[in-house]
């Protein structure tokens, strides 16, 4: 149904036109009673729905296709209970910086305060959560209620949006306007002569650190990182793990933000990540430039620098990343070359884990194992806690692919959605999904999903029967003694659950088993789990000898 008809329609028909307009192609849900009329009027808007499991999968797997898309995510959930589960889906988004929007059905206006079915305070409850939480409350603009959340979850740094969705609201029938209000992100550039300064201060520097925040992970941030990468000769350094300088994925370049003069900032929020600008770790001698869309964390930024804040600027990270590469010049090789280095380095140790002994595996050998499995193109899905940090080390996202971790909020639980997710933005493209068996558990019934969908990938397991992050904290802290509450059962068969679902299982106890279960699950076109026993132990810490 086209927005511009002067047909008699409902809400929920300008709802689909709203995001259809948007340019939204496809939408996660879990159905319940208060977006019956949405699931109604969804009949030939050309949106597709990928039901879920759960509510919380479906704002996973909208962030993951905003993500690897460039669209809006859009995750669509009945009221109450729905919204409440859909919720722990947000903090991920919000770190992320991804733009989302959160649909959720709604107990009607007419019966708020009435001890309506399912009564809930949404917007409430979302605020702190994300960008902005607001109730549509007519029908006539709930069109652009709709294109202003899409427009406020992109602008700045984006971000997840609530708009609540009463019954009501969406079965009132009106006449629609002849055209609809166009509504676009607020832009922010970065003006050329700042651009100009902030290039020539890259350029008189003699170790600068370009840091670049989650949100210029979308296919358009990448471009504009490859191209400032192409201009200056410099890597610019992805910054969105919760571990911040210690992110494994840095390998041996952590030691080196000592060494820096110069931290640009690209949109990256001056945080716990970068511990909080302080020295030590960052030289005192060094300045810095922070490139930032909110005006108080820039505030904050310049109050914990001081006189070491040497430029700063309100910009998007897209809109300054962009403006950068346009300005800046090639120099800095041999620093450029050190920094390479060391992002490439691993211990030469690791080189003989490739065929390991019999018993549980080592994370460095299950790492080995799954090279070769990472083509061009390819997505790479990293989520759990210290095995995820030993597969982030030791995989990298192949030319063309991309990964997706996590993130800054460091909560678990996302892998399996966003798998998926990716399955269904990239179709034809190899998805490889690691995690370990605490994240597993999150989402292992949306096995059902994909399966339903048609949307294969291979989620890898790293099984230690433990939440081995938290263990390794109470062995660090508290000693063996005190260690408890962290167990998982003893191996548990992780493949069949994915096998009854309808996907397909591998179970792996050996290193010389790897290699033949993974030609199997990625032969067998079904969503497959291969759950592999693994040695738990801590995080890597790697340094350059």
């Amino acid at each position: 149904m086209d927005i511009s008809t002067t047909t008699r329609t409902r809400g929920a028909d300008i709802l689909w036109a709203a995001l259809r307009q948007a340019g939204v192609t496809r939408v996660f849900s879990l159905s319940g009673n208060h977006i019956m009329p949405v699931y109604d009027a969804a009949y030939g808007q050309g949106i597709d729905i990928i039901h879920v499991r759960h509510e919380a999968a479906a704002v996973h797997m909208a962030d993951a296709w905003a993500r690897l898309t460039g669209e809006c995510g859009v995750a669509l959930v009945t009221g109450g209970q729905g919204h409440t589960n859909a919720m722990a889906g947000l903090p991920t988004a919000m770190a992320g910086e991804v733009p989302l929007l959160l649909l959720s059905g709604h107990a009607p206006i007419k019966e708020l305060g009435l001890g309506a079915f399912q009564e809930t305070p949404q917007v409430e409850s979302a605020a702190p959560l994300v960008k902005s939480a607001r109730m549509a409350r007519d029908p006539q603009t709930l069109g652009l209620d709709v294109l202003r959340a899409i427009a406020l979850a992109r602008e700045g740094r984006p971000g997840p949006v609530h708009l609540s969705l009463p019954t009501d609201v969406l079965e009132a029938e009106v006449v629609p306007a002849a055209a609809q209000p166009q509504a676009a992100p607020r832009a922010m550039p970065l003006a050329p002569e700042a651009a100009r300064s902030l290039a020539a201060m890259l350029q008189a520097a003699e170790r600068p650190l370009l840091c670049a925040g989650p949100a210029l992970n979308s296919p358009e941030g990448m471009l504009a990182l490859a191209a400032l990468e192409a201009k200056t000769g410099l890597p610019v350094l992805l910054m969105e793990s919760p571990r911040g300088l210690r992110d494994p994925s840095l390998r041996a370049a952590t030691p080196l933000f000592a060494e820096a003069d110069l931290i640009i900032l690209l949109g990256k929020a001056l945080d716990f990540t970068l511990g909080f600008g302080r020295t030590p770790p960052f030289s005192p001698a060094a300045r810095w430039a922070v490139l930032e869309p909110d005006a108080a964390i820039l505030a904050r930024a310049a109050q914990g620098l001081g006189e070491r804040l040497a430029f700063s600027a309100l910009t998007a990270p897209l809109a300054g990343a962009q403006a950068l590469a346009g300005m800046a010049s090639t120099g800095h090789a041999a620093w450029a070359a050190q920094l390479r280095a060391a992002l490439d380095f691993l211990p030469a140790e690791w080189d003989a884990m490739a065929g390991a002994p019999e018993g549980p595996i080592h994370p460095v050998t299950l790492g080995h194992a799954l090279r070769p499995w990472l083509r061009d193109g390819d997505i790479l899905v990293a989520d759990g806690g210290e095995i995820g940090q030993w597969l982030q080390a030791m995989l990298r996202a192949p030319a063309g692919g991309a990964r997706l971790v996590n993130g800054v909020a460091g909560a678990i639980g996302a892998g399996l959605p966003f798998a998926i997710a990716a399955s269904a933005a990239r179709p034809g493209q190899r998805v490889l999904a690691v995690m370990g068996d605490g994240t597993f558990g999150f989402h292992m019934a949306e096995f059902d999903t994909a399966v339903r969908h048609g949307l294969p990938f291979v989620a890898v397991v790293g099984n230690d029967s433990c939440w081995n992050a938290e263990h390794q904290i109470q062995l660090r802290d508290y000693g063996t003694a005190r260690a408890h509450g962290c167990e998982l059962a003893n191996a548990t068969r992780y493949d069949l659950v994915a096998v009854a679902l309808g996907g397909h299982g591998e179970f792996v106890e050996a290193a010389a088993e790897l290699a033949p279960a993974l030609e199997r699950a990625f032969a067998s076109g079904k969503p497959a789990c291969v759950n592999v026993m693994i040695k738990g132990l801590p995080a890597p810490v790697i340094r350059a000898a």
